[in-house]
């Protein structure tokens, strides 16, 4: 997972072996911790909206996952806030 962090935005980008996970109902983790703090980002595709809480945005997938499954479609977008945009970028890495 590739995440960009923007003024009241958060772009996440899957590749194809995530967007699989999701699909199966895996829930995809990432983050980063440090000393008395950190973030992480959890896309959940069992749950729906948007909810952050002491640095940990969840992201729930559940009524977006069709469209962003969907290979005629680049990715979603849900409004929250923040904003989240999660988009396919699939290279040729897992072909």
């Amino acid at each position: 997972m590739k995440i960009r962090f923007t003024g009241g935005r958060v772009r996440v980008r899957l590749d194809d072996l995530e967007a699989a996970s999701l699909a199966r109902g895996e829930r995809l983790e990432t983050g980063v911790n440090w000393p008395d703090g950190g973030w992480s980002l959890t896309l959940d595709p069992l749950s729906g909206g948007v909810q952050g809480t002491a640095g940990h945005l969840t992201v729930g997938l559940k009524d977006v996952l069709p469209t962003l499954l969907d290979p005629a479609h680049e990715g979603v977008t849900l409004p929250g806030p923040p904003r989240v945009d999660v988009e396919k970028d699939y290279g040729p890495q897992h072909e």
